[in-house]
């Protein structure tokens, strides 16, 4: 096994964090905006047309904020009240899409974000209605100053059209593989870093920058150019630089930096693997399969020891380090209060939603249950999701810590959603079913209802 540890310089020693570069190259701003050609960011990053991953600067990211609120239109008045169950019709919500692209009118932003929806708690079949409904939480929304869209009194991220029709069509063709975005360093990269440190102890921290080279971003189940898959790397770059101490936890989130824990810490060997997944406290349904409940939905993260060899091959050891542990539970406890203060993290926690109910419709063959195959939104050729630079790789960087003993640290990991896994593991309650019924619409002036 690899073991990197480094020499003392004086009573120095450092950490090399083969990790994400700070970036500061506003001028990697390559996301389309819609309707408007002009580039943009998502979720703090920017990606150029080679597939480089950086951190969007301040500037870019208001620049976004006018660009957003330059092309929004105004929350119609009767969505603008928070409302503790929303509900979203997949049939009228065709319809009305149906109703634009026929008459070549842009989508208005009621549709585009699924008409202020924040969270998805439960999903209702109306056989009846031909229909298939979304519902919980939901409220108008504002563009925040670095261009999220959030709720108006919650600030958190509202759910978007475009994610969801990723889902579905991803749930459609990728069975049960499930969906997962990782950034590594490369065997090479982790080779030639040994080989650097075993001949020279001594070599500088941009020398090891330079010997393990770019890292490699891998994105599977959904199309790594889409804007769910940005969101996937995107929150786990921005976990990353926080647990690195790259950049502070937003104001209000009590998370220190895994860099901070250490210091003083005994331990002097490590190589933590961070990820973050979602978790239900359970999943219900009624006898019938036409009501079901997504109860506790939160996103964990979860850590475990990776080790190299001297040719750089990784292996898990399905060990984990007490202190990356701590810190990991740290993360998902404060993980309610990033997702308002880093929306990015909000936008996560609802892409996971999603998977999960893209998931459980083709599973349970709801659309068939419903006697409505909903083509416009599992299929369409008329109406495209969004399209972006795909991710391919990031920059490592070296950090130094002032520490009587030192080692070289590996961060890596990721985002994986198992939907297909959480999907299976629905429990019969005969209380949802109630709640389906309170829950139809006495007359469908609309495809969305309080």
């Amino acid at each position: 096994m690899l073991t990197l540890r480094s020499t003392r310089f004086g009573w120095w020693s450092f950490f090399l964090l083969s990790f994400l570069v700070i970036g500061s190259n506003a001028g990697k701003l390559n996301a389309q905006i819609i309707d408007t050609g002009i580039q943009r960011a998502v979720g703090g990053v920017s990606i150029d047309a080679d597939g480089l991953l950086d951190a969007a600067q301040l500037d870019a990211l208001g620049k976004l904020a006018e660009l957003r609120l330059a092309v929004a239109g105004k929350t119609p008045e009767e969505l603008k009240g928070l409302a503790e169950m929303r509900k979203v019709s997949l049939r009228g919500l065709e319809e009305a899409i149906t109703e634009c692209t026929k008459n070549q009118r842009p989508l208005p932003d009621e549709i585009k974000y699924l008409a202020g929806l924040q969270r998805i708690c439960y999903v209702f079949v109306y056989p009846e209605e031909r229909d298939i409904v979304l519902a919980g939480p939901g409220e108008g929304w504002k563009v925040d100053g670095r261009g999220n869209v959030v709720g108006l009194s919650t600030g958190r991220p509202v759910l978007q059209l475009d994610d969801l029709l990723t889902a579905l069509r991803s749930a459609m063709q990728a069975a049960q593989g499930g969906i997962r975005c990782s950034i590594d360093p490369t065997r090479e990269g982790m080779a030639k870093l040994n080989q650097l440190t075993t001949a020279n102890p001594r070599a500088d921290l941009k020398s090891q920058e330079a010997a393990l080279g770019m890292q490699q971003i891998t994105v599977e189940g959904v199309p790594a150019s889409s804007h769910f898959a940005r969101i996937l790397v995107a929150a786990d770059y921005r976990m990353k630089r926080i647990g690195m101490g790259f950049e502070p936890a937003p104001r209000g989130v009590k998370l220190p930096s895994y860099l901070q824990m250490l210091t003083g810490a005994s331990a002097s060997i490590s190589t933590p693997r961070w990820w973050m997944e979602p978790k239900f406290e359970a999943i219900s349904k009624d006898p019938s399969g036409l009501a079901w409940e997504l109860r506790g939905s939160a996103v964990q993260t979860l850590t475990q020891e990776d080790l190299f060899s001297a040719k750089g091959e990784r292996q898990h050891t399905n060990k984990t380090n007490q202190l990356a542990k701590r810190w990991a539970e740290m993360m998902t406890k404060e993980f309610p209060a990033l997702a308002v203060a880093e929306p990015v993290f909000g936008e996560l926690h609802n892409c996971m939603e999603l998977a999960v109910v893209a998931a459980l419709l083709v599973k349970e063959r709801l659309p068939e249950k419903a006697g409505n195959s909903l083509p416009v939104l599992f299929a369409s050729t008329d109406v495209k999701t969004e399209k972006y630079n795909a991710p391919k790789q990031v920059a490592s960087q070296a950090s130094m810590l002032k520490k009587a003993r030192g080692t070289i640290v590996t961060v890596s990991g990721g985002v994986a959603i198992d939907s297909w896994i959480i999907a299976d593991k629905a429990q019969p309650s005969e209380a949802v079913a109630a709640v389906r019924a309170k829950a139809a619409a006495k007359e469908r002036a609309s495809w969305w209802w309080n």
